[in-house]
C-alpha cells in the first residue's frame, strides 16, 4: 500500500437522481479496496446521526411546504455537522473521502432549481464550510430525460423511506438545475471533470477511474484501470 499523504484527498459526485451516481460510487469504492487505499464514503443530505433526520425532513414528499429559504438553511446545516463529524477527520488520517453530493449540489437545487441564485450559496459555502472544496468533482451528466424517467422509476418502486420530494417537481425545475451543473462546472473546469451521455455503466467507470488516477496525490500502477 502507498504511504499515506499528510492530508487525504476530498472526491465528490454531482449529477441529478437518476444520473448514477450511486451505481458509480460504489464501483469507485470497490476500486480504492483492490489498491489498498483508506478510504471513507458518505453522502449529502445525511451521512451523520443528525445529517439523517435533516435527510428525511428534506426528502419526504410530506415536506412539501419548506421554503426555499428553510431548504437551504437545512442543508446547510447538514453539511456543517458532516464536515465536523466525518469529512475533516477522515482527510486529516490520510483517507480518500467520496461524498455523494456537497455545495455543488446546493447551487443547482437551490441556487438553480429553486432560483436563489449563486451568491447566496457560495457565500455560505464560505462562511459556514471554511470554503472546504472537493479536490475533484466528478459531475454525471446523462441525458436530461433519461436522469428523470430513472428517478421516477426507482423512486415509485422503492420500499424505502419516502425520498421522492424532489422528484416531484416539474421539468422545469430539473432543466434549471441542470443547467446551473453545466455553469459550476465551465466556471470551474480544473476542480470538476463533467462525464456526459447516455454511457455504459462500465464506460462510465473507466472515466470515473481515469480523473482519480490522474489527481491522487501518490502513484496508482496502471495495471489495475478497468
Amino acid at each position: 500500500m502507498p504511504a499515506a499523504p499528510e492530508r487525504g484527498f476530498f472526491i465528490t459526485f454531482e449529477g441529478l437522481d437518476g444520473s448514477g451516481k450511486t451505481t458509480q460510487i460504489r464501483k469507485l469504492a470497490a476500486w480504492l479496496t483492490q489498491q489498498n487505499l483508506p478510504h471513507t464514503l458518505t453522502r449529502q443530505p445525511g451521512g451523520t446521526p443528525t445529517g439523517d433526520r435533516i435527510r428525511n425532513l428534506l426528502l419526504d414528499s410530506k415536506s412539501a411546504g419548506l421554503s426555499p429559504g428553510t431548504e437551504l438553511a437545512m442543508m446547510f446545516a447538514d453539511r456543517a455537522q458532516a464536515i465536523q463529524e466525518v469529512i475533516e477527520p477522515a482527510l486529516a488520517s490520510g483517507q480518500v473521502v467520496v461524498c455523494d453530493r456537497f455545495t455543488d449540489s446546493t447551487e443547482a437545487y437551490q441556487g438553480g432549481g429553486r432560483e436563489l441564485g449563486s451568491e447566496i450559496v457560495l457565500q455560505l459555502h464560505q462562511l459556514i464550510c471554511n470554503s472546504l472544496q472537493p479536490d475533484l468533482t466528478l459531475l454525471l451528466l446523462p441525458g436530461l430525460e433519461a436522469s428523470l424517467a430513472r428517478a421516477r422509476r426507482r423512486n415509485a418502486r422503492d420500499s424505502g423511506p419516502d425520498e421522492s420530494r424532489f422528484e416531484q417537481e416539474q421539468d422545469a425545475f430539473f432543466s434549471r438545475v441542470y443547467e446551473k451543473f453545466r455553469e459550476i462546472a465551465a466556471r470551474e473546469p480544473v476542480r470538476v471533470v463533467q462525464i456526459n451521455g447516455d454511457l455504459t455503466i462500465d464506460q462510465v467507470h473507466a472515466q470515473v477511474i481515469t480523473a482519480v488516477e490522474s489527481r491522487l496525490p501518490w502513484p496508482v500502477p496502471s495495471k489495475t484501470r478497468p
